[in-house]
């Protein structure tokens, strides 16, 4: 209807704020809810604040973009594949939060232990750094 919403979730990730929605109601409205979210959907910024080597802190994010893709996996329940789709669609903008916790970690603004530390998926932030 025209309407622009910007909400606040307190989760770790693009998947983990997309079952907390759709989690929120009733289990029998939960299919509908996913139709209208994939369809109106803009996209998810997530952020980590990580502890920085120099002192004080800096965000590490994931970013999910409304695709066909997306739009489709959210509709057919299929959100534990959001992750890859997520890494490998960085030429649309997207970015995952092991690729911005490895850059983050090659421009030696945060350390790899504290990386690891925040990472939803250690061991592929670990191959992300190598």
């Amino acid at each position: 209807t025209g309407h622009l919403v910007f909400a606040t979730l307190h989760t770790n990730s693009a998947a983990q704020s997309i079952h907390r929605i759709v989690d929120s109601f009733p289990p029998a409205q939960q299919s509908q809810i996913r139709a209208q979210l994939s369809g109106s959907l803009l996209g998810i910024v997530s952020q980590r604040l990580i502890p920085r080597i120099k002192g004080g802190l800096i965000p590490a994010t994931e970013v999910m973009i409304s695709t066909p893709a997306t739009a489709n996996l959210i509709r057919e329940n299929k959100i534990h594949e959001l992750p890859l789709v997520i890494e490998t669609s960085a030429e649309m903008g997207m970015i995952s939060l092991n690729r911005s916790l490895a850059n983050l970690v090659k421009m030696k603004e945060i350390s790899l232990e504290n990386a690891l530390n925040y990472s939803l998926n250690p061991a592929e932030l670990k191959m992300l750094v190598r």
